[in-house]
C-alpha cells in the first residue's frame, strides 16, 4: 500500500496517456502548445497531432512597427502549417489584423485548413478588438473566397470583419457540409443572403452581427433551426426583414432596429430573445416591433426580454385581450423593482398562466421612470402566476424595493417552492455578483418560509 502511494506521488504529466495529453494541449493557443515540444523527447511531436489550431494574434509580442508584428505572426503560422503532420484537425481558429500585403498568406492558410487539414470548424477573426485598429487598418479587409469550402468538410464557419466573395452560381451549387454560419461585420446584400441559404441546404444555425449592405433581407429555409441578429440599426432606407422558416426553434434580436419585421410559419418556435443594451425611450419602438412577433409563436416555452411591458398598458399598440403564452415555462426578465417595474411585470405575467421559473436581472437603465396614470399608480400590484415554482433574483443587493417585491411574493403565495437571492453589490462599473453562496427561501407550508444557503444555485 505504501509503495503504491509513493508511486502515485512520483507520477507526472509524462505518465499520462498520449490521448489525454493531446486533449489537454487542445485547450492551449498554438503559440503555447508548440513551446511544449521543449519539455522532453516525449512531448516533442505532440503539438503536431493536436486536433485544433488556434493562432491568436493578441499573444504575439508587439514590435515597434505594426507590420513587423504581422510579419512575425505570418512566419510563425507558415512554419506551423509546413511542420504540421497530415492528421486532420477539428477546429482551425485564426485572428489577425489584416493588411493587403498578406493576402496571399491568408489565402494559403485558409486553403491549408480546408483542404489539407480537413477542418470541421473554421473561425476567421480580422477584428479582434478595436484597440488593434487605426486609420491604416480601416482600408484593409480580407476577401474570403467562399468557393474554397467546396474542397473541404467545414461544418461550422465564422467570419469577422471581411468581405465575402460568393461563386457566381452559388444558388445552383451545393455546400452540403455547412450547418452553422456566423457573419460579423460582413457586407451582405439581399441577393447574397438568398444565395447563401440556397447554396447551403443543410444550414441549421445562422447568426448575423453588425452586417451592412442589405435593404430587403429575406431568410427562407425549411432547415434552419436557430437564427440570431445583433446590432442591426435601421437607416433612412427603411430596412425590412422577412423570416419564413417553418422549423425555426430559436430566434434572437440583440440591439436591432428594422423598419419592419415579418415572421411567418413560427409554430416550431420555442425560444425567443429580444434585448436592448440601454433602456432608453428611443429604443422602445425597436423593442416592441420585435416583441410583437411572439403573437405568431403559440408554442413558445422560453422568453428572454426587458421589462418594458408597462408601456403596453398605456399604448394603443398592445396585445389583444385573448393573447396568452400558454406554453411559456421559463421567463428571463431584465427589470428593476420599483412600482413602475412591478406594474409592468404583473401585466406580463397575466399572459403566462403556466409559467414555472422566473429569472430576474437588473437592466442597464438610464434616467427616471416615466410617469404613469393615477389609476395605475394607486392600484395594488397583484401577480397571477399559479404554476410558478421558482424565482431567482440576481444580483440581489438588499434595496427597499427588492425587499418589498420579495414580501409580495411570500404574502401572496404565488411561489410554490423557493426564491433564490444571488447576492450582489454596487461596484465601480455597476452592480456585480458577490463571491458568496446564494440565499434560498424555501416554502415549508402555506404560511412559513425557511432561509438557507445553496452553494450550487448559480
Amino acid at each position: 500500500m505504501e509503495e503504491d502511494e509513493a508511486s502515485d506521488q512520483n507520477r507526472s504529466l509524462n505518465d499520462l496517456p498520449e490521448d489525454l495529453l493531446l486533449h489537454i494541449l487542445a485547450f492551449l493557443p498554438t503559440l503555447d502548445s508548440v513551446q511544449t515540444s521543449l519539455i522532453s523527447q516525449k512531448w516533442r511531436p505532440l503539438w503536431s497531432r493536436i486536433p485544433s489550431l488556434d493562432f491568436n494574434f493578441e499573444l504575439f509580442p508587439t514590435r515597434e512597427l505594426p507590420l513587423d508584428t504581422r510579419q512575425f505572426y505570418a512566419e510563425f503560422v507558415d512554419r506551423v502549417l509546413i511542420s504540421r503532420s497530415n492528421s486532420p484537425v477539428h477546429t482551425f481558429r485564426l485572428s489577425f489584423i489584416f493588411h493587403g500585403h498578406y493576402h496571399s498568406h491568408v489565402d494559403s492558410w485558409v486553403r491549408s485548413a480546408v483542404t489539407h487539414l480537413r477542418a470541421r470548424e473554421l473561425h476567421l477573426d480580422f477584428f479582434i478588438h478595436r484597440d488593434f485598429h487605426n486609420d491604416e487598418t480601416r482600408d484593409h479587409r480580407y476577401d474570403f473566397p467562399f468557393s474554397v469550402l467546396r474542397n473541404g468538410c467545414v461544418e461550422k464557419l465564422s467570419l469577422t470583419r471581411c468581405y465575402l466573395t460568393l461563386p457566381a452560381k452559388l444558388s445552383t451549387m451545393r455546400f452540403w457540409t455547412i450547418r452553422s454560419l456566423l457573419l460579423d461585420e460582413v457586407c451582405l446584400h439581399d441577393q447574397m443572403m438568398s444565395d447563401l441559404i440556397l447554396g447551403c441546404p443543410n444550414l441549421e444555425d445562422l447568426e448575423l452581427q453588425n452586417c451592412w449592405g442589405h435593404r430587403r433581407l429575406k431568410i427562407c429555409s425549411k432547415r434552419l433551426k436557430m437564427l440570431a441578429f445583433g446590432f442591426f440599426y435601421d437607416s433612412e432606407i427603411r430596412e425590412t426583414l422577412s423570416i419564413d422558416c417553418p422549423n425555426l426553434c430559436s430566434i434572437s434580436f440583440d440591439c436591432c432596429s428594422f423598419y419592419e419585421v415579418v415572421l411567418k410559419s413560427a409554430a416550431s418556435l420555442v425560444d425567443f430573445r429580444v434585448q436592448i443594451v440601454n433602456i432608453m425611450e428611443q429604443y422602445y419602438d425597436s423593442w416592441s416591433k420585435a416583441l410583437k412577433l411572439i403573437e405568431q409563436a403559440p408554442n413558445l416555452k422560453h422568453l428572454d426580454t426587458l421589462n418594458w411591458w408597462f408601456k403596453f398598458l398605456t399604448s394603443t399598440n398592445s396585445f389583444p385581450e385573448s393573447f396568452m403564452l400558454y406554453n411559456l415555462k421559463l421567463l428571463e426578465l431584465q427589470t428593476g423593482f420599483t412600482k413602475h417595474d412591478l406594474i409592468g411585470m404583473a401585466a406580463l405575467l397575466k399572459h403566462c398562466p403556466n409559467l414555472e421559473t422566473m429569472i430576474l436581472e437588473y437592466p442597464f437603465k438610464f434616467g427616471e421612470d416615466e410617469s404613469l396614470p393615477e389609476e395605475l399608480l394607486n392600484k395594488p400590484v397583484e401577480f397571477s402566476i399559479p404554476s410558478l415554482k421558482q424565482v431567482t433574483i440576481k444580483p440581489y443587493i438588499g434595496t427597499e424595493d427588492e425587499g418589498n417585491f420579495v414580501k409580495i411574493l411570500t404574502e401572496q403565495g404565488v411561489v410554490l417552492e423557493k426564491i433564490v437571492l444571488v447576492p450582489g453589490e454596487v461596484g465601480e462599473y455597476g452592480i456585480v455578483l458577490k463571491p458568496v453562496p446564494p440565499i434560498v427561501l424555501y416554502k415549508t407550508d402555506s404560511q412559513t418560509w425557511k432561509y438557507s444557503l445553496l452553494r450550487d444555485a448559480r
